[in-house]
């Protein structure tokens, strides 16, 4: 959010700011005098803290504590620049929006945690605005103590010009980030979370192929060289060990079809989200009617992303709704993609349950998507995931993947 405009006097409009200066002591002119007259010993402790801050910090950054403790400060600097917006709300009437927090990706780590914090431009505005104020704060501290005594008459216009000053440095320093700054800092987090995601991916591929099909596969190489030797001397038993490996290797080539499936299935690649969401559906320990509309299909980066979105929710729609029915939407609105899963379940479904909701979360922020979960006890549940719509890239030869369904084409 961007910071309330002022006029050209330093007076903001609307209610942000007080009315006109009069010759007459308002409680306007009153609270702009006490503010004045509050700075110096305020500005004193803010500059003390920024040098002590900077100097610490910058003669122990060769040191392993040094970045901790610049990291720490910029954090306190943090809750004086909320102190110090407090105080303009309260005696100059300048309304600023509070900053958002540091963003807190998940899995970070404690130097993905330091390396936000000494980053934090909100932080190290605070400080610039500490180095500055100080001189300041002198200066109009003894032009209000002397105008007391000796500018009584004129007194309310002179400080108001002096307060004026105080506002374009309150809006300019300790106002939120702008779009643009908060943007970049959500985008940084974004990217982390895809990159901690694609790891975990792999991980899981790999864990899943060791576990399961290589194991197999080195079970079944050992069982055929010991029918290999068997085959002179007792071909029954030869023949008997082939037909178990035989039963092996089928079970092999079902654990590679599950993990292709779970990479990217390939009748989403081929027939598009409807038929690859009837197939999840059909796997479903409940009835599930799937019910999607689209035009064409999206870009295939964003069918990915619907189709595991709804595989996981269904998932838990199995596991944990106790749910006697259950339905999937999918559509298009203008350049958004929309999915909803809603079952009949006991609902109390949240984000933060374990049931995999937060990671579903993280990957849709990631591509500037939504995710709501509505869930009371007793149900409904209704999850609500918004993608982006990014047109499909055109194939060689210059034809757009049709979306392979009809739009509202359902199944049970």
């Amino acid at each position: 959010m961007t910071p309330t405009s002022s006029s050209p006097d330093g007076s903001a409009h609307g209610h942000d700011g007080p009315p006109p200066a009069r010759l007459a002591y308002d409680r306007h002119t009153w609270k702009e005098i006490v503010h004045v007259l509050s700075d110096l010993p305020v500005a004193l402790v803010a500059f003390v803290y920024a040098v002590t801050l900077v100097a610490v910090g910058a003669g122990l950054s060769v040191t392993v504590v040094g970045l901790p403790v610049l990291a720490g400060g910029l954090a306190g600097a943090r809750v004086l620049g909320r102190w110090e917006r407090a105080r303009a709300r309260a005696l100059l009437g300048v309304r600023i929006d509070e900053p958002s927090p540091l963003p807190r990706r998940p899995g970070a780590g404690l130097l993905g945690r330091l390396w936000s914090g000494l980053k934090d431009p909100v932080g190290w505005r605070t400080v610039l605005y500490a180095f500055i104020r100080l001189p300041w704060a002198i200066l109009s501290f003894t032009v209000t103590l002397v105008g007391l005594f000796v500018l009584w008459p004129v007194l309310p216009f002179v400080v108001r010009g002096l307060t004026n000053a105080d506002r374009a440095m309150v809006r300019a320093l300790l106002s939120p980030s702008d779009e643009l700054e908060r943007r970049i800092a959500e985008l940084e987090s974004d990217r982390g979370v895809v990159v901690d995601t694609a790891a975990a991916d792999l991980r899981r591929i790999e864990r899943d192929l060791h576990d399961g099909a290589q194991a197999r596969l080195v079970a079944l190489a050992m069982d055929l060289g010991l029918a290999k030797e068997k085959m002179a001397e007792d071909p029954d038993a030869a023949a008997a060990m082939v037909d178990e490996a035989h039963g092996e290797v089928k079970l092999a080539l079902r654990e590679l079809r599950d993990l292709a499936r779970g990479i990217h299935p390939a009748v989403l690649t081929d027939r598009g989200l409807d038929a690859a969401l009837s197939s999840v559906a059909s796997r479903c320990t409940v009835p599930v009617q799937v019910t999607v509309d689209m035009p064409a299909r999206p870009a295939e980066a964003i069918e990915g992303i619907a189709y595991f979105t709804v595989s996981e929710l269904l998932q838990n729609v199995s596991k944990h709704s106790g749910a006697r029915t259950a339905s999937v939407d999918v559509w298009r609105r203008d350049d958004r993609l929309l999915i909803q899963v809603q079952d009949d379940g006991r609902g109390g479904a949240s984000p933060t349950g374990g049931t995999g909701m937060a990671g579903l979360a993280e990957r849709l922020g990631a591509v500037d998507g939504l995710f709501v979960v509505d869930s009371p006890e007793g149900g409904p549940t209704v999850v609500t995931a918004e993608l982006p719509w990014r047109d499909r890239a055109p194939r060689p030869g210059g034809e757009t993947a049709r979306a392979g369904t009809r739009p509202g084409v359902s199944s049970g």
